[in-house]
């Protein structure tokens, strides 16, 4: 398993983060705490949550379990030291959440002092923005986004505010380093601008959706990355399980989110399945498991700090994990770029 550094800070990440927004309805606390060893046992140090998971589906009566299945696992295991933790505020429009209300120095302390209670320690290591408060074009929105509408000076505002409440978390040793979610190029570059300007933390890391059939972190993403030294944290790598190959020919594994999402939220169009085929002939040319593959070109990738997996089952999971002991071809990567080329974005 290699390591790479969470942007400008000391803090070493394993290349493979495990995801936990299953735990609480398509997986018990039991099953929960066995993932996280597994992962462990693999040199994983790395586990991301969010106060809004579990997230398929979400509910009012499910909120917050999955940090609390964490919390537990830490409490019987007292490995806090072992884990780098990450979890995240949401964004306002959850009514059954703090009221809907949107992300700001109030809403933040409500919501990270719940995330402390649950997940049963003092600190978080990474604390993100699970979405901007004016919207972005993440979740499918990318068709329609239109942001002729924001409020300049007011977002510029939020951001100031915000940053000077998360400084005032890190003096109070309650969180160490933040990051951002499902945030666009310009935003993130606010909050950075701003930042310096003022002396309060720096942005260390993005957590946006990135697979072989999403990749929009590709164009001016990564040079922000580069330059700026934020880390992209790649969510649903297999595209909701789509790149696994699972879902093909109409198939519908009984337990798979499928089965409760049916478009794995807009992911499953009829545009998708020929694209999905034509890396999984890339995968099979090359003797290669295609989920792994799918994760071992998102671990390549220069701008990707850690890339984000979930599973239902043990199997799952390991099969994943050993993405990590992949490093893809010339020739391999070059047959990917040949389907990029035809298909650059497939949802």
């Amino acid at each position: 398993m290699k390591f790479n550094t969470l942007g400008t800070s000391e803090i070493r990440v394993s290349e493979i983060c495990l995801g936990s927004m299953n735990w609480g309805t398509q997986n018990s606390e039991a099953e929960g705490h066995a993932q996280i060893d597994c992962a462990l046992d693999h040199g994983v140090n790395f586990i991301d949550t969010a106060e809004l998971y579990p997230s398929n589906p979400m509910s009012a009566e499910t909120l917050g379990r999955t940090e609390e299945i964490i919390g537990t696992w830490i409490g019987k295991s007292g490995r806090r030291g072992d884990v780098i933790l990450a979890s995240k505020v949401a964004g306002k429009g959850q009514e059954y959440l703090h009221d809907g209300m949107e992300i700001g120095p109030k809403k933040i302390r409500l919501a990270l002092e719940g995330s402390l209670r649950r997940l049963q320690t003092d600190t978080i290591d990474l604390y993100q923005l699970h979405w901007p408060n004016r919207g972005s074009y993440h979740f499918r929105q990318n068709w329609k986004y239109d942001p002729s509408s924001q409020d300049t000076a007011a977002t510029l505002e939020h951001v100031g505010e915000t940053l000077s409440c998360l400084a005032e978390l890190v003096t109070e040793g309650k969180i160490r380093t933040i990051g951002l979610s499902n945030e666009t190029c310009w935003g993130t570059m606010q909050f950075l601008r701003i930042a310096d300007a003022n002396g309060l933390p720096r942005v260390v890391s993005v957590q946006n959706e990135y697979n072989l059939l999403y990749r929009t972190h590709d164009l001016d993403f990564a040079e922000l990355s580069h330059h700026e030294r934020v880390g992209l944290l790649p969510y649903s790598p297999l595209g909701a399980g789509l790149l696994t190959g699972k879902y093909q020919d109409g198939k519908l594994p009984a337990g798979s989110r499928k089965t409760i999402t049916p478009d794995l939220f807009g992911r499953a169009n009829e545009l998708v399945w020929p694209v999905i085929d034509a890396y999984l002939e890339v995968a099979r040319k090359h003797g290669l498991d295609p989920a792994q593959m799918a994760i071992a070109f998102c671990n390549q990738r220069p701008f990707v700090t850690s890339s984000i997996i979930g599973a239902t089952s043990i199997e799952q999971l390991e099969n994943d994990l050993g993405a990590a002991r992949i490093e893809l071809t010339g020739e391999v990567l070059d047959d990917i770029n040949a389907v990029y080329r035809r298909h650059p974005i497939a949802y």
